[in-house]
């Protein structure tokens, strides 16, 4: 199945990559393409910086999705990941009251965690993904995750929350105040007081207070990861690795494209960007020579050389996801940062 095949066919489509390899443009890219194709697509990333916004056109993206007008039979829309806002709203839909969500967004320590606990923003990149898919708003959704290690955080993020919520110590903390008193061991409450003296019994009894408001909404919880989990592995949502012919950043496609395989999932696409150009078939600097000044000869015989090593570099990560498409963006005259720019790379996307 072709690239183009994948954006008419699939409704989740989630680019993965190492950094500075062009996965946000080539996301939002494919979103366009979706767009182009009649569909009503919306690219979703987690990267702060303002590239997207800046290549779509648009002042800034909020965690809600902005429309991004164009001559086009489809919608093209977009956003940005905003971890607290998607975890705030998780809390109020698994709350029991308003009174239980509020006493959770206004503790001191869930306002800290919400943005700084590790694995929070990939968790809430995939919750976002779900909650747009579940409103069956958009035809296609195109993820921008982060770079590759942190991808992996992103599709183990599911289950890291069922871990987390099935550890013994939480389950003790969310347990009703008289429960509490009555099954935490002295043991425990020796660790409580020794954390205490480490952190302060302020930080503690912030802990203590954030834990025991999850009471009750921690299956609503794990019912959501799981589900979440399932959107992975639905026939719906392919895997694209984006990478550059680098080695370091092939070795981190080929990392994480092995990872996938183990989870039972595979490799639908790969994109290579930034290819230095051909000008020719194999061997076109040598069938100048006597026609061409030695010193052009000389040029394009290096560069041959440098698209030749940079495909060998790259030949088995195409082998190891093979039967997946190999798309190929070349260096562009000019840095993506318009709407034009990014139908240059479709036009190398997506040919013909």
């Amino acid at each position: 199945m072709t690239l183009a095949e994948l954006v008419a066919d699939r409704r989740t489509i989630i680019c993965c990559g190492t950094g500075g390899v062009g996965k946000t443009t080539t996301a939002a890219a494919i979103a366009l393409e979706g767009a182009r194709s009649g569909r009503r697509a919306c690219v979703v990333t987690i990267d702060p910086a303002r590239r997207l916004a800046d290549a779509l056109g648009l002042e800034s993206l909020t965690n809600s999705p902005s429309r991004v007008e164009g001559d086009w039979p489809g919608e093209l829309w977009a956003m940005m990941l905003d971890t607290k806002s998607t975890f705030d709203a998780l809390v109020r839909r698994y709350a029991g009251s308003a009174e239980q969500a509020d006493g959770i967004l206004q503790n001191r320590l869930y306002r800290n965690l919400s943005q700084a606990l590790s694995g929070t923003q990939e968790y809430m990149a995939m919750e976002k993904l779900f909650e747009l898919h579940e409103e069956g708003t958009f035809d296609l959704v195109v993820v921008d995750t982060p770079p590759t290690r942190n991808a992996l955080d992103f599709l183990d993020a599911p289950r890291r929350l069922v871990r987390f919520l099935d550890n013994r110590i939480f389950r003790l903390l969310v347990m009703p105040t008289r429960a509490y008193l009555r099954a935490v061991s002295v043991a425990t409450q020796t660790f409580l007081r020794t954390v205490s003296r480490v952190v302060g019994n302020e930080v503690v009894q912030d802990a203590v207070a954030f834990f025991q408001a999850f009471e009750g909404m921690e299956q609503g919880f794990r019912n959501r990861a799981a589900r979440v989990e399932q959107l992975l592995t639905e026939p719906g949502t392919a895997f694209v690795i984006v990478t550059s012919p680098r080695r370091d950043a092939v070795e981190e496609a080929l990392f994480f494209a092995d990872k996938l395989d183990e989870a039972g999932m595979s490799t639908d696409a790969l994109v290579v960007n930034r290819l230095h150009p051909r000008f020719g078939p194999p061997g076109t600097a040598g069938s100048l020579d006597g026609q061409a000044p030695p010193a052009l000869v000389a040029n394009l015989s290096q560069l041959e050389a440098v698209a030749e090593r940079e495909e060998s570099h790259f030949a088995d990560l195409a082998g190891r996801v093979a039967p997946a498409p190999v798309s190929r963006v070349p260096f562009l005259p000019a840095d993506v940062h318009d709407l034009e720019g990014l139908a240059e790379v479709g036009r190398h996307l997506f040919p013909g």
